[in-house]
């Protein structure tokens, strides 16, 4: 990893921003929560705070923000999202497509942290790994609270074995999911 940080970091920033846009949309989608409002508002400003810091390494090591880049892993995991159904089993999926996302950062971010040589780089990636913690249960959390009408675990469940076979093409690039 480290023949390459500057790929990492890049890939690492754009996907703070993303995770940012995420959480904004599904507060466009389902604005008539407040609570999910204002948690998901605050998890935003958290996400876009983790990219100027991200952004804030890459300039003090003297690297590039590259172009923003394509996460494959997101794009096959968003494959599993109800796209028909009602709305609230399109939140609920859109909630836990969140969690399950924030879960596997909490893992790379993890494994960063223990395998990375740069002592800086490890802790902010062991502080990142707790944050994206955070924003799996609140993700998951949410779906839970509002998805009385939906089985979560048994969708919960589902989506962890779907996940499993997707991941399963991941773990050679230099990118955090991938």
């Amino acid at each position: 990893m480290e023949k390459n940080l500057e790929e990492i970091l890049t890939d690492h920033a754009w996907c703070e921003q993303k995770a940012a846009t995420n959480a904004i949309t599904i507060i466009t989608l389902n604005s008539e929560y407040p609570d999910l409002v204002t948690d998901l508002l605050l998890l935003a400003q958290e996400e876009l705070v983790h990219f100027q810091m991200v952004h804030d390494i890459i300039k003090e090591r003297g690297y590039t923000l590259g172009r923003e880049r394509k996460d494959s892993y997101v794009n096959e995991l968003y494959k599993f999202m109800n796209k028909g159904g009602n709305r609230l089993q399109s939140m609920v999926d859109r909630l836990l497509f969140s969690a399950m996302i924030e879960a596997r950062s909490c893992e790379r971010f993890k494994l960063l942290s223990e395998e990375i040589q740069d002592p800086e780089l490890a802790k902010f990636y062991r502080d990142l790994m707790i944050s994206e913690a955070g924003h799996y249960t609140t993700f998951i959390g949410f779906a839970r609270k509002y998805g009385q009408d939906v089985d979560v675990d048994k969708r919960w469940k589902e989506l962890v074995e779907f996940e499993a076979e997707v991941i399963q093409n991941y773990g050679k690039e230099e990118t955090i999911h991938g």
